[in-house]
């Protein structure tokens, strides 16, 4: 549109280091132009006498800032008599403090939300510190308005708690770094940039959504900065510099142009509370919801019994099953809570709406069925027991469950000479279904398989990237990101990040393909489907043959 951008310059804590912060941001300025003004987070003074003298300075006129340079409130008691009030004033010629918590509208329209100090533990709090009235008040004055879609600029002292999840690891000690409180402003108040200090580290998080992908309106991304100190003798970066188009001045499809590394957000993590409580407006603690049992046995009709192996689930009776966990005293440990849907699930093992007869085998963690509608007869699914929506989302103890069906079955096609491939569609998809078909090896080679993949894709305008071997899917799908992927029996990943209109049976279509296993009629599963007889009579012949590679069986 056009319209001229803001120049900013933030920097961490100065500590009293004035002379060399405008120094530094003198010397920028002379090499890249003039900047409009200076943002500052954390401690803006110093304890010591020597920077008390150099305050002195800028506080009589005998030196002034270089640049209109914006500070934010005490983070410490020591610091507290610099600052006369709590309400925001001019200290210096050139050198403003907002205040303890406000907006702040520049010319331009650039918006600018800011809380000073610490959360206090207490009551009263003290000086350098701030309450949830002052967060709420923040809230409150910046939401009422129907037409609100964040704030270009989020300046706080501390770091928002959590704000590493689902993205790059920060240098820090992240068990006691930040607030809860000001991650839940930052999630409310959706800055598009978000800078904090304090930690004395310097960190810039992988920008992250403030919708969910295929359920909410797109909108804009946000980017959270720390900065290190001043002249930190480990140099890490203390002085951040960035070009900004005020929100409203901005066309809204550019607005929410999402970059190709955007997570979801860390501040949206599962946090359910089935008694329907609201909590607290800053509410830092996560509500666990309660999980209930069940029970499956494998025995008796499904055909497990004839062989005497019956095999239950371990039971908060005096049940030995397999995989029961007990502790030093041989007492059976509580069973782990799986993660439960907020909904009715066709796939939750737990769930009414399973149809159990298609199960082949149930582990710890996870569950392997028959495929409703099956390309081939041994076409399987590898589920969780608990409620998962993608392999990215998957806990540690399942990813490794999952793993050794996947290795049990690769033995099981190779003694029938087959290979095998994987695939997931974390689309339109409400619970994990990571399909396995065995292809002959007489039929075609991996490499067929391959290219028929990539081929079948371009020709929709999909583009398979080709992932490394050892690349954890995690790193470029974050929770949330719609995708597909591909696993051969090679150990080669194919990823698709899908935009919009995927063709639902893509995985199927690929495969049952001349190319490769030469059944195209059978691409739909809905015109594969076979009669309850017909599905408990594959399914029983599949687990009894399944039986010796089957890791979760009973001996």
């Amino acid at each position: 549109m056009g319209e001229q951008p803001v120049r900013v310059l933030v920097c961490g804590d100065a500590e009293g280091r004035l002379g060399s912060l405008f120094s530094r941001v003198q010397a920028i300025q002379k090499k890249t132009g003039q900047f409009d003004l200076l943002l500052c987070v954390g401690e803006f003074f110093g304890a010591t006498p020597e920077a008390e003298a150099e305050w002195q300075q800028y506080k009589t006129g005998a030196k002034k800032a270089p640049i209109h340079t914006y500070i934010l409130g005490a983070a410490s008691q020591e610091t507290v008599k610099n600052f006369p009030n709590s309400d925001g004033s001019e200290l210096a010629e050139n050198i403003t403090y907002l205040g303890r918590r406000g907006v702040f509208t520049g010319a331009s329209g650039l918006q600018l939300a800011y809380v000073s100090g610490q959360e206090a533990l207490q009551e009263p709090a003290p000086a350098h510190c701030f309450t949830s009235k002052d967060l709420s008040a923040l809230v409150t004055t910046l939401t009422g308005s129907s037409k609100f879609r964040g704030v270009d600029i989020l300046l706080t002292s501390q770091w928002p708690r959590g704000v590493w999840h689902y993205g790059n690891n920060p240098e820090v000690n992240t068990k006691s770094c930040g607030s809860g409180a000001i991650a839940s402003l930052a999630d409310k108040l959706k800055p598009r940039y978000h800078f904090a200090a304090l930690e004395g580290g310097h960190y810039e998080r992988l920008p992250y959504r403030n919708h969910m992908v295929l359920q909410e309106n797109a909108q804009h991304v946000s980017r959270f900065i720390a900065l290190a100190a001043v002249n930190n003798p480990a140099k890490k970066k203390y002085l951040y510099a960035f070009n900004i188009v005020p929100m409203k001045n901005m066309d809204p499809m550019e607005l929410v142009k999402q970059p190709q590394d955007a997570t979801e957000s860390p501040y949206r993590r599962p946090a359910k509370d089935k008694t329907g409580a609201q909590k607290p407006p800053f509410s830092t603690a996560d509500e666990e919801e309660p999980v209930h049992q069940f029970f499956f046995d494998l025995g008796g009709k499904q055909g497990g019994a004839s062989r005497g192996h019956g095999r239950k689930r371990p039971s908060d009776g005096d049940g030995r099953g397999r995989g029961q966990r007990r502790d030093g005293d041989g007492h059976p440990k509580q069973p782990r809570r799986h993660p439960q849907p907020t909904g009715p699930c066709w796939f939750c093992l737990a769930s009414p709406q399973v149809e159990k007869h298609l199960v082949v085998s149930i582990g710890s963690h996870c569950y392997l069925a028959l495929a409703k509608g099956p390309l081939t007869p041994r076409h399987v699914l590898i589920l969780p027991i608990g409620h998962y929506q993608s392999v990215v989302e998957l806990s540690s103890e399942v990813v490794e469950e999952m793993e050794k069906y996947k290795t049990a079955l690769k033995g099981f096609y190779k003694s029938k000479g087959e290979r095998c491939v994987l695939f997931e569609r974390n689309y339109k998809s409400q619970h994990l279904q990571l399909q396995i078909v065995p292809v002959p090896l007489s039929r075609c080679t991996t490499e067929d398989i391959k290219e028929a993949f990539m081929v079948q894709a371009q020709e929709q305008n999909m583009e398979l990237m080709e992932i490394p071997q050892h690349t954890d899917l995690k790193q470029i799908a974050p929770p949330g990101t719609p995708y597909f992927y591909v696993e051969l029996d090679s150990g080669e990943k194919l990823y698709y990040r899908i935009q919009k209109n995927f063709p639902l049976q893509f995985g199927r279509e690929v495969l049952a393909s001349e190319a490769l296993l030469n059944i195209p009629t059978r691409a739909d599963w809905r015109e594969c489907k076979q009669s309850r007889e017909e599905e408990e009579e594959s399914c029983k012949r599949l687990r009894d043959d399944f039986q010796p590679y089957d890791f979760a069986w009973d001996d």
